[in-house]
C-alpha cells in the first residue's frame, strides 16, 4: 500500500500536471467528454445546481466556523461563498498556479486566504477545522486509509466533510473506465470510489446523509441520440435524475448504480 511519503512524491508530478494541464490524447478525449459531455448533462438537468443547493443546505449557518477548502485549484464553485461566509477560511491546492488566481478571487475577504501546499505535507499545520470542503478532491488518494487519518486529525470535534466524488460501481462506468485507463496521463492520481473505497470511508466516519446523481439519468446521453423532441428527452432525464436523487438517500442498491456521489461525513 502506498505509504504517505509515497503520496507527497506522487502529488509533485500531480502539481506539475495541473500546473501545465498537458494531456496525451485519450485524455484529452476523455476530458472532452467529462467536461463538454456530463457536465453540459448536469447542467441541463440541474443535476449540478441541485448539488450545489444541497451543499450549502448541509454547511448552514457556518459564520462561526473555520473552513479548509481542501483542493480548490483556482476555486471550485462555492470556494468565494465559503470565504465569505466563514469565520475563517483557508484554500489549499497542490498547484501555486491556481492558488494565485484564487487569492484574488478572495482578496476582499480578511479572514480568507490561499495556500499552495501537500495536505499530506508536514508544513501544513493548521487543523481543527470544523467544515472540510472537498469538492472532485477524495478520489485523488490511493491509499484511503492514510486520507481518513489525516482528515479525522485535522476537524474539529463533530466537524464535517462534504464531497462530491466519482464512483465506478456501476458495471458499464466500470468497464469504460477499465479500458480507458491503462492510457489515462493522470492514472496515477485518479481513483474513483469503488465499494471498497466506500466501505473504509464509512468505517472511519458517521455518514449523515449521501445523495447519488447520474444513475438511471446516465443514459440520457444515450437518450438525446433518439429522434424525439428535445422536450421530451430534457423531460426524461430529469425524471430520471429525480429518481435518483430519492431512491439513493435510502437504497444502498440505487447509489451505486450512480456515476457520481455527495457525502455529508461528520467525525465519530
Amino acid at each position: 500500500m502506498e505509504s504517505v511519503e509515497e503520496t507527497i512524491d506522487k502529488n509533485k508530478a500531480q502539481k506539475a500536471f495541473y500546473n501545465t494541464k498537458k494531456k496525451n490524447i485519450p485524455t484529452r478525449i476523455w476530458s472532452f467528454i467529462r467536461e463538454k459531455g456530463l457536465k453540459d448533462i448536469r447542467k441541463e438537468l440541474g443535476i449540478l445546481e441541485q448539488s450545489y443547493a444541497l451543499h450549502k443546505q448541509w454547511l448552514g449557518d457556518f459564520s462561526d466556523k473555520k473552513v479548509l477548502d481542501l483542493g480548490c485549484y483556482a476555486g471550485n464553485s462555492l470556494s468565494v461563498y465559503l470565504a465569505e461566509n466563514s469565520k475563517q477560511y483557508i484554500g489549499i491546492d497542490l498547484s501555486d498556479k491556481g492558488i494565485a488566481v484564487l487569492n484574488k478571487k478572495i482578496a476582499h475577504v480578511p479572514t480568507a486566504k490561499g495556500i499552495a501546499i501537500d495536505f499530506f505535507s508536514d508544513e501544513f499545520t493548521e487543523k481543527d477545522f470544523d467544515i472540510i470542503y472537498a469538492y472532485g478532491v477524495l478520489h485523488h488518494f490511493k491509499n484511503v486509509g492514510n486520507l481518513v487519518q489525516k482528515l479525522d486529525e485535522k476537524l474539529a470535534p463533530k466537524g464535517v466533510i462534504i464531497s462530491y466524488d466519482p464512483l465506478k460501481t456501476s458495471f458499464p462506468i466500470w468497464v469504460v473506465r477499465s479500458l480507458y485507463r491503462p492510457f489515462q496521463s493522470d492514472a496515477a492520481w485518479e481513483f474513483p470510489f469503488g465499494r471498497k473505497t466506500l466501505k473504509k470511508i464509512e468505517g472511519a466516519f458517521t455518514v449523515k446523509e449521501a445523495r447519488g446523481v447520474l444513475g438511471k439519468a446516465k443514459w440520457y446521453f444515450v437518450y438525446q441520440m433518439l429522434p424525439v423532441s428535445k422536450e421530451k428527452k430534457q423531460a426524461w432525464g430529469k425524471k430520471a435524475h429525480q429518481k435518483d436523487w430519492e431512491r439513493s438517500a435510502t437504497s444502498r442498491k440505487h447509489l451505486l448504480t450512480c456515476m457520481q456521489l455527495n457525502l455529508l461525513l461528520q467525525k465519530k
